[in-house]
């Protein structure tokens, strides 16, 4: 580590033409080239996936628009060339090719989402003041068939994205600067999410540096011109942590001395899992006052998703009744027995229930707990075993493919869980006090963030800390995001035992 008494003089960088330091220029270059490249990608995708919902459309009904049988050159200019051309405009109008939204997070698919609404309204205004007469299923299929290719196309760019970023390709250079107890603070919480590209390379600490019990895991400086050291660590990016924040001169200073360097300066306040969202700004005399919203767990958004995991509940119910069977009839021959267990887990409100799962165990599981102690691979309320002995062959099969949890559907259906929450806990795992009983605001859910971040591989900090985010920023959004990320957790089996 740097000792915090260095004062190394720092040469002055070479100008470029413009006035601007040629080491950061060149840094900034690189920023813009691999930015450029992504967006074009995302362009590409884009037009791509209109251009296929037209096609799907036209193949599909094998019709064109009344006016257009003496024409169809000029119909399919307008489906493969004017119309995936003004889906461009109105994402891009949408801000889905900001770099602050694209590639991490849900706000990119949001903007998509409402750029999809702008269509069909434009496309229905138009087709309304030329009076032409479109088939609405054809328009329906050309529409949502775009929204659904441009979402897929997005997410595969999005894993080459991460892919590059996994190689330290697409990365933004961070300094710290805050206490240093703040900046690992935020340390911490960005390299959580490695995906987002960011990579702290230093601290500044504002304050005097007294040895931490666990060695900071970038080299921390103190005294320093923070300009000159973004130079030293060839950062990019200066983000200021928590009370460094609050002294607004200084604040504005830097940011003058780093207009026309490329480097960006972000502010890093002690909100941590909270999403964008609910987080606004608002000045008021010049002074950014930072709003936070509260959750919103009641209200018609509410309302839709229950309505959505009762209907989703009785379809998949139906569905997946030979499934059923078929496990039933497996378990049976594997063990004798129940097919399913049930046991009392807490609920929303602190309420209990009993959740249906298909019996994965042996009829003697709970009587073997005690003797089994010292194997426990987890902390907090939770007992998981790698290679739990209690659990039968078929039953291993179950759970690394998570079928054992299908049951839970009755529980959506009655009303006592939701598709997307935290998971159910079992009534005598203990008291849910402090931070952990705000996880009782929602009723549980089959599948959840906790599940889809690692499932049994993840410390009961980390299985709190991801269930409290989703009841402080739930959303539609993230249910449909969170449910999309199930299907690949399931397949991966990663923390499933």
């Amino acid at each position: 580590m740097r000792e915090l008494d260095s004062f190394e003089i720092i040469p002055e960088a070479p100008q470029t033409s413009n006035g601007i330091p040629r080491s950061a220029w060149f840094r900034t270059r690189r920023r813009a080239t691999w930015y450029r490249s992504y967006a074009g990608l995302l362009v590409v995708f884009d037009y791509v996936a209109v251009a296929l919902a037209s096609f799907t459309a036209s193949s599909t009904l094998g019709q064109s628009a009344s006016g257009f049988q003496q024409n169809l050159g000029l119909f399919s200019l307008i489906k493969y060339v004017l119309l995936p051309l003004g889906w461009l405009v109105v994402l891009w109008a949408h801000g889905s090719y900001d770099r602050r939204y694209t590639g991490v997070g849900t706000d990119e698919f949001k903007q998509v989402f409402r750029a999809s609404w702008t269509m069909i309204a434009i496309v229905s205004f138009l087709a309304f003041a030329t009076k032409t007469d479109l088939s609405r299923l054809s328009v329906g299929i050309a529409l949502v068939g775009a929204l659904v290719f441009i979402l897929i196309l997005r997410y595969l760019a999005r894993k080459v994205l991460y892919l590059a970023r996994g190689n330290g390709l697409a990365t933004h250079r961070l300094l710290l600067v805050g206490t240093v107890p703040e900046t690992m603070e935020v340390y911490s919480t960005i390299t959580r999410s490695p995906q987002a590209g960011l990579v702290p390379v230093g601290i500044h600490a504002t304050e005097g540096y007294t040895t931490q019990r666990k060695e900071p895991p970038v080299p921390v400086f103190a005294g320093r011109d923070v300009v000159a050291l973004v130079r030293e660590l060839g950062a990019d990016t200066i983000a200021v942590c928590g009370s460094a924040s609050t002294e607004p001169g200084e604040l504005r200073r830097l940011a003058w001395q780093l207009e026309g360097t490329g480097v960006d300066l972000v502010v890093a306040p002690q909100l941590t899992d909270i999403a964008g969202p609910r987080v606004h700004i608002r000045p008021v005399e010049g002074l950014p006052l930072l709003y936070v919203e509260e959750p919103t767990l009641s209200g018609l958004a509410w309302l839709f998703k229950n309505l959505i995991d009762r209907m989703v509940a009785l379809i998949g119910l139906v569905v997946l009744l030979p499934v059923f069977i078929a496990i039933a009839v497996a378990i049976r021959i594997s063990d004798p027995g129940p097919v399913f267990f049930r046991q009392a887990r807490v609920g929303r409100e602190g309420g209990t229930f009993r959740v249906w799962k298909f019996r994965t165990m042996y009829t003697d599981a709970e009587e073997r707990v005690a003797e089994l102690e010292d194997m426990n691979e987890t902390d907090g309320l939770l007992f998981k075993i790698r290679n739990d002995p209690r659990v039968f062959p078929v039953g291993k099969f179950l759970r690394a493919t998570s079928l054992d949890e299908l049951p839970q559907l009755i529980n959506v259906l009655i009303g006592e869980m939701s598709l997307v929450g935290p998971r159910p806990l079992p009534a005598e795992d203990g008291d849910f006090l402090g931070d952990v009983r705000r996880r009782l605001l929602v009723r549980p859910g089959i599948t959840g963030l906790w599940q889809v971040s690692g499932r049994s591989d993840l410390s009961w900090d980390d299985a709190v800390r991801l269930d409290l985010y989703y009841v402080d920023n739930w959303s539609l959004v993230l249910d449909l995001h969170t449910l999309w990320r199930t299907v690949g957790a399931v397949l991966r089996r990663k923390g499933a035992y």
